[in-house]
């Protein structure tokens, strides 16, 4: 099939393919016979379904404004760096006290969760550990995708849906419209707890996948890695739009728009209650480290707790645990036994130490300059400040994140269709890039493990759609020479 350049590709195509080639079984197919697990490669995907291979080709979704020809063989992605993790441990400078309630939280995000601490009913997981691990906890999909088994862990009857496959990214699934047509854009759960030998009596089917892809209306996500989030988390709303107001000429040459995720003056993506910007999630949709844990708690493992308390499906049969399952236990006898997983989960972000990038060497030296000239720099910016913080290491510190924070309309190669607060249906936020050397899927929907692959499909536009505000960097990357392509490629991967 090759590589697919065209406007008329884009995500919704993409995940087509995805159903097409899994084949008319792919709804009702059980998990254990889901086949052989896939060999990822590159952006190429081999699967043997009924003795046939199938090469798919690189299903890059990128709808640029012309056809392009593919890279020459001399540029190649470096691919997943190797050696130490880097990443994983805590943040320099914290107290005993601060460490020790990092530690608590590590150990709560690590653990597997059964119905009886609130598992389900409807979940895609039964720990934060298993999506955000590579490398290390707080990362993001690893190499063998643990929701493969848990589709009959315990004994559960749950069916893999066509788009997780074995050696694929670990993946969450939003429906773009209600069956009456009216918005949705909310998570709809791979697996139930239906079958399982803790879960007795419990009937519960499982979305239809095959006919929501069909119908247009599947939407993909992966899991964003956490690393640095509470550095995250103190950078002032000032560092952001002042960062977002600097080299107006810039920006303007390149036509970068880009605005946080806020109501009120300024339109960043923001707290509709006070204005503050928002910065967590693919679409900067949550505000805080604790409304990210627990909406993930709820959503993706679909335990309640104290921010979001009611369960997300009250079929009477597979309720077990009162709710909120998760809460602070108020008779504890000190204060990290007293707090609810929600909270530790948080306090583990927030003192997780950023991801540590590779030593320099001539190549990604010379890739951070052409990383600069060619406009990257207009949104993946090198580095915001915290302000004042009551911890000390989160305190007035430098986060060389390489995000602005800001959304960006990406066209509609990458559109979800998903509106999130004021972020519209072709509006991400800017993904921050440390970490990128040891990240194995690539964009939000885990689509390619390819760098250059992801770099262009940032460019897309159609005489229907708006174009991408990254259009004019990606055709001032395309006409970069071999030497200059490889430099940015080594560089980015160093991070």
């Amino acid at each position: 099939m090759g590589i697919l350049r065209t406007d008329a590709w884009s995500q919704r195509a993409w995940v087509r393919m995805l159903a097409a080639t899994a084949g008319p079984g792919a709804s009702t197919a059980r998990g254990a016979a889901a086949g052989p697990p896939p060999e990822t490669t590159r952006g190429r995907t081999l699967v043997t379904k009924a003795g046939v291979l199938l090469i798919m080709g690189t299903l890059l979704v990128v709808g640029c404004a012309s056809p392009t020809t593919t890279p020459p063989p001399s540029v190649k992605d470096p691919g997943v760096r190797g050696g130490p993790a880097g990443a994983g441990s805590p943040l320099p400078g914290l107290t005993s006290a601060e460490l020790a309630f990092f530690e608590a939280g590590r150990a709560a995000f690590l653990a597997v969760e059964a119905v009886r601490d609130g598992l389900g009913p409807r979940f895609n997981l039964d720990s934060c550990g298993g999506c955000h691990a590579q490398p290390a906890a707080g990362g993001s999909s690893p190499s063998v995708n643990p929701q493969v088994g848990m589709a009959t862990k315990a004994g559960a009857k749950n069916i893999v849906p066509f788009f997780i496959t074995l050696n694929g990214p670990i993946r969450e699934a939003r429906f773009k419209l209600k069956d009456d047509g009216t918005p949705d854009g909310g998570v709809h759960n791979l697996y139930t707890i239906a079958g399982r030998n803790d879960a007795p009596g419990c009937v519960l089917a499982q979305p239809d996948f095959g006919r929501e892809a069909a119908r247009d209306n599947l939407i993909l996500r992966i899991p964003v890695p956490v690393f640095g989030a509470g550095l995250i988390e103190a950078i002032t709303d000032e560092s952001i739009l002042a960062n977002w107001q600097a080299e107006p000429s810039g920006r303007g040459a390149m036509k970068i728009g880009g605005r946080p995720n806020r109501r009120g003056p300024g339109r960043v993506n923001t707290s509709s209650n006070d204005g503050s910007i928002t910065r967590f999630g693919w679409k900067a949709q949550n505000k805080s480290l604790v409304t990210f844990a627990g909406e993930a708690y709820n959503v993706e493992q679909g335990v309640t707790n104290e921010l979001f308390p009611t369960e997300r499906d009250e079929t009477p049969n597979c309720l077990f645990t009162p709710t909120p399952e998760d809460h602070t236990k108020v008779n504890a006898s000190t204060a990290i036994d007293a707090m609810s997983d929600v909270m530790k989960f948080a306090f583990f972000m927030r003192f997780l130490a950023p991801p540590e990038p590779a030593p320099e060497t001539p190549s990604s030296a010379r890739g951070r300059l052409v990383f600069t000239e060619i406009g990257c720099v207009l949104c993946h910016t090198p580095s915001l400040s915290t302000g004042r913080s009551s911890s000390a290491a989160l305190s007035e510190k430098p986060v060389r994140l390489y995000s602005d924070l800001l959304l960006h309309r990406m066209g509609p190669g990458l559109a979800d269709d998903i509106t999130q607060g004021v972020a519209g249906p072709d509006e991400f936020r800017t993904a921050p890039l440390w970490g990128l050397g040891q990240r194995i899927f690539l964009l939000h929907d885990g689509r390619t493990t390819d760098l250059v692959e992801a770099i262009e499909a940032h460019a897309s536009s159609t005489a229907q759609h708006r174009p991408s505000e990254a259009n004019a960097v990606v055709a001032r990357f395309q006409a970069l020479g071999s030497a200059q392509k490889q430099d940015l490629l080594n560089f980015l991967r160093s991070l």
